[in-house]
């Protein structure tokens, strides 16, 4: 068993979904990071998800695309994104999941990149423009060093499709809740709802985890209740980062505050 499957069987058998939340690495600034992720870490996510930054990030909307933008001219890189991972570990045991584009991965070359991910503590490894179906070698270098790939499955996914992604999946399976980027929603859409139960519906899977637009508690305890065994928020953390760049501090105790209040909304 995985640390991340471990997270998920601990936090659903103590009556909560497991909490996940994205921050960009290096934004505004590397140093900041550090700090961001352990007060998210305390306030109650389960799971960091870090973003490396990335000069075109198709699957993010406007707030994840801006916060790339500041961590790319503070020189931010994946390897700075790995080394940034290593550094809250030895502060916090909780899981740890990079979110990446293909094309640093892939200049780092996928057996030197699942060598230092693992060696740094990174638990998985989300890449949303890989497609499962060219993905083996980059399956088996993770496996190699012991890191979950995490697929994406979104509500138009086809039933055979979203079987192999299913499959492919370790840790769990990311559900893009909507149609479109990443981005504040104002309501959680009726296809993520769908997609959540074609998926429960199969016997043998990851679990669940939903993001896209899940920004505020009352999606959180929908969600919950809906079944979702986890949920991935970003942009409203994101967002919070943006509205605080000069005064770190403040952006910490906002951060912890609103981590609180989604796990409160995780339980059922």
């Amino acid at each position: 068993m995985s640390r991340i499957e471990d997270v998920f069987r601990r936090s659903l058998a103590s009556g909560s979904a497991v909490l996940i939340g994205y921050l960009t690495a290096g934004d505004p600034r590397q140093e900041y990071t550090v700090r961001f992720a352990e007060t998210l870490l305390e306030g109650g996510v389960d799971i960091l998800e870090l973003g490396a930054p990335f000069s075109d990030p198709v699957a993010d909307g406007v707030t994840i695309q801006a916060s790339s933008q500041r961590a790319l001219a503070a020189g931010t890189t994946l390897r700075d994104t790995i080394k940034l991972t290593a550094e809250i570990k030895k502060r916090h045991e909780a899981p740890i999941v990079i979110l990446s584009y293909l094309n640093p991965i892939h200049r780092m070359e996928f057996r030197r990149f699942f060598q230092e991910a693992g060696a740094a503590g990174v638990d998985g490894v989300v890449v949303p423009d890989l497609p499962v179906e060219e993905s083996s070698s980059f399956r088996e270098e993770a496996q190699r060093a012991g890191v979950n790939t995490i697929f994406l499955a979104s509500p138009t996914t086809s039933e055979s499709r979203l079987d192999k992604i299913l499959k492919a999946s370790k840790g769990f399976v990311y559900l893009v809740s909507l149609l479109g980027v990443t981005g504040v929603r104002r309501d959680v859409s009726p296809e993520a709802l769908r997609l959540l139960e074609r998926v429960k519906a199969r016997r043998e899977r990851p679990y669940a985890a939903v993001g896209f637009g899940v920004s505020t508690p009352d999606h959180v305890s929908l969600l919950v209740r809906s079944g979702a065994e986890g949920v991935i928020v970003g942009s409203a953390l994101v967002r919070i980062v943006e509205e605080n760049l000069n005064n770190p501090e403040d952006c910490a105790e906002r951060l912890g505050s609103l981590a609180i209040r989604l796990k409160e909304a995780a339980r059922f």
